[in-house]
């Protein structure tokens, strides 16, 4: 898997790669700003770009911002956003139509690079990776009367789980009962979702779009 990293502190950066590359992990690149980011992901075709959301020269939202264009011109490039920060305006621009490809995950929370290299490898595959701190801020951020507050506090759990790219029997392990229950809390939330059979794409990365394309 080759990777391009996008962060302005040098110390992490350089941090990043070293730990990376003893995994396995080729950098292709490794930037402090976007514009380098873009120029360093449309050079390399990475599998993945991992960013910063605050980069120079404004250090606002530069980073995600280049997550949007990564993914509007370079759709077979994974972005795992890697920051302390939690945006939810742009969370939908960032997913887009589907979230395939797209991670979240917070500086503070990662406590272990195998789980970090984990995630990124999801990413790198098409999956999903978001935070749990994050998806519970962006359910905090959901609307009155939009279609999760018809979910129950464990079909919310498992929601949750799902966003984190989790399987139903990791999910099952989480909470110690049985496949098919999940199974059922899945089902239960596609229908109150309004996520039929026959609908496009993958219901899971759906059920996940739902609550972000309703944030403020």
């Amino acid at each position: 898997m080759r990777i391009v990293i996008a962060e302005d502190s040098a110390i992490l950066r350089e941090g990043l790669v070293q730990l990376l590359g003893l995994r396995g992990i080729e950098v292709a690149a490794a930037v402090g700003d976007a514009e380098a980011l873009l120029a360093a992901v449309a050079e390399h075709r990475p599998d993945a770009a991992v960013i910063d959301i605050r980069l120079p020269p404004g250090h606002s939202d530069e980073g995600l911002r280049a997550a949007v264009a990564i993914r509007r011109d370079h759709p077979g490039t994974g972005t795992l956003i890697f920051s302390q920060y939690v945006e939810t305006r742009y969370a939908a621009e960032l997913i887009g139509d589907g979230a395939a490809g797209v991670g979240y995950l917070l500086k503070e929370r990662v406590m272990d690079i195998a789980e970090f290299t984990d995630s990124l490898r999801r990413v790198a595959a098409g999956g999903t990776a978001l935070d749990p701190d994050v998806v519970g801020r962006l359910f905090g951020a959901v609307r009155r009367g939009d279609a999760l507050d018809a979910l129950t506090p464990r079909e919310r759990e498992v929601l949750a789980l799902m966003a984190e790219g989790r399987t139903n029997h990791s999910i099952a392990a989480s909470f110690v009962v049985s496949e098919r229950a999940v199974e059922k809390h899945v089902a239960h939330i596609f229908l109150k979702l309004g996520l039929p059979p026959t609908e496009p794409g993958h219901r899971r990365v759906l059920a996940v779009l739902r609550f972000l394309e309703h944030t403020s």
